[in-house]
């Protein structure tokens, strides 16, 4: 995923922070017409077609470690080990759809889900990494949000030697270097807080492991980001912590899957499926599985 469309994803979590009625996520909202079909989005969408061809297909991000990379012939990750599970648990064959993030997370649900891509290729049955949110579930009618399989939380991975009495937290980065991946949640964060004081000790990178990879070369004391993207990069030597952070909307949020509307069946059944697997452990395995923290979702 590029930087530029990676901080387009995170800028849609930052938005889906936005304050609503608590007693009705949806009563801000206006429906719309909903958009029209293309007649080759709907083969193959159904539960029992699924079945009845042997195989289902996941839209995963592309270039995303530890969650998903490699290629359709040798995928590794988080989500395409939780996404075995489901097709296993079905008795179907996965199949997997890597794709760059748009310029939101609506256009890719609309490209991936419910609509198909721009130029070539076709919707998939399910999308992986897709935040739960319930303002925006109202806002994306054409997608079915359910199969919640994780938290992702921010955190701040630090230098030992730098840090011998522990962690820092962000008010320390007006004299210290923080790495983040440019154009992040980490990023707007930390040049935004206290009027832009932390803005001097920020040190951009194009991607999260080149960030780690800085932090553990010692060219930088500390790095914030996702969790899990810094317990996957963390080198000998460095630790990590989850400090308070003040003023920050939307520290923690829940990922789950995405499926088309029409084909409730489906989505019941993946939800079925991330609801064995998180009761019997093996989505929990599969995050050991990678040296990282499982952090159950909000269900």
């Amino acid at each position: 995923m590029s930087t530029l469309l990676r901080s387009a994803f995170m800028t849609t979590l930052l938005a889906m922070a936005s304050p609503v009625m608590a007693s009705d996520p949806c009563a801000d909202y206006v429906p719309q017409a909903k958009p029209q079909n293309a007649s080759r989005d709907i083969v193959g969408q159904d539960i029992d077609e699924i079945l009845d061809r042997g195989f289902m297909t996941f839209a995963v991000y592309d270039d995303y470690p530890p969650y998903s990379w490699g290629d359709a012939k040798d995928p590794k990750g988080i989500d395409i080990d939780i996404a075995r599970i489901i097709a296993e648990d079905l008795g179907v064959e996965p199949r997997f759809t890597f794709f760059v993030a748009g310029e939101n997370l609506e256009a890719d649900l609309r490209h991936h889900i419910w609509q198909g891509p721009l130029i070539d290729g076709a919707v998939s049955n399910v999308m992986m990494r897709v935040p739960y949110d319930s303002a925006f579930n109202c806002r994306v009618e054409q997608v079915v949000f359910t199969g919640q399989y994780m938290t992702e939380s921010v955190g701040i991975a630090y230098s030992d030697a730098d840090y011998p009495d522990g962690g820092p937290v962000p008010a320390y980065f007006r004299f210290d270097t923080v790495a983040v991946e440019n154009g992040s949640i980490a990023d707007f964060y930390l040049t935004s807080f206290a009027g832009g004081q932390l803005a001097q000790g920020v040190r951009r990178y194009p991607t999260m492991q080149a960030a780690m990879q800085a932090l553990n070369a010692g060219e930088v004391m500390a790095a914030m980001g996702p969790l899990a993207q810094l317990e996957f990069g963390a080198g000998e030597g460095v630790s990590i912590h989850q400090p308070p952070l003040a003023g920050f909307a939307k520290s923690k949020w829940t990922l789950g899957t995405g499926s088309h509307f029409a084909y409730r069946g489906l989505s019941y059944s993946v939800d079925d499926s991330i609801f064995a697997a998180l009761s019997d452990g093996r989505i929990a395995a599969v995050f050991e599985s990678y040296g990282l923290t499982h952090q159950p979702p909000e269900r």
